[in-house]
């Protein structure tokens, strides 16, 4: 995972860096609001973490610009500004996550996870794959089978077009239930009850779900 941290406090920055590095996350860190957007589109980070208090433009006017911008980096706004009313205009102005400082350093690890977790899942759902007979309907995100719509409760179809995005491929658990599950808080064995409807929804299609013991399920074409 890449991560662009834009963070003006230099120990703070160089704490989180180490961090995040030692933990597998590779940084990019950014400590002017002006020169944020410039950094942005040149590290294609999988999630940003912005301060609001920088200089040259402040954190909201950074991701005000990006937005309009069109850039869909998942975000996540770090900052001594708590209050509710601070929130709610960041949440506003684009940000996927907010989290007050002082904060925990494992929660924010978490947070991060999961927002990368969920931009893979937006990307997922914006393209228009095909499988063995099966493909998603870029318009209404229908899952047809030769080109005819099948009858599948929403969260198959979710699970079912996540999956298509990388056939033959194992997707694990907690990147489904993002899926499937979207900002709800349920257990990742969740999941296991919808591939379990799935399986019997494919049965007759030529696909098979697969599950792999300790990586997830995939899709494989029948013999």
């Amino acid at each position: 995972m890449k991560l662009l941290l834009i963070e003006d406090n230099a120990a703070m920055q160089t704490t989180l860096q180490r961090s995040f590095e030692r933990r597998g996350i590779t940084v990019v860190s950014c400590t002017d609001g002006a020169r944020a957007l410039d950094r942005w589109r040149a590290s294609v980070p999988d999630v940003v973490v912005l301060d609001l208090t920088l200089p040259g433009l402040d954190g909201l006017q950074v991701l005000t610009l990006a937005r309009a911008e069109g850039l869909r980096t998942p975000v996540l706004i770090l900052t001594a500004r708590g209050t509710v009313g601070d929130r709610i205009l960041g949440l506003n102005t684009g940000a996927d996550d907010y989290l007050p400082k002082p904060f925990d350093l494992d929660e924010l690890e978490a947070r991060i996870r999961a927002l990368a977790r969920r931009g893979e899942t937006a990307a997922a759902a914006s393209a228009s794959p095909s499988f063995a007979g099966l493909s998603v309907d870029g318009t209404s995100g229908a899952v047809c089978l030769d080109g005819t719509p099948m009858e599948l409760a929403p969260r198959e179809a979710a699970m079912l077009r996540a999956l298509l995005v990388r056939p033959g491929q194992a997707m694990a658990k907690e990147k489904l239930v993002d899926a499937v599950f979207p900002g709800e808080d349920v257990q990742t064995d969740a999941i296991e009850v919808v591939a379990y409807r799935l399986r019997k929804r494919l049965a007759s299609t030529g696909v098979q779900l697969v599950t792999l013991r300790g990586l997830g399920y995939l899709l494989k074409a029948g013999a």
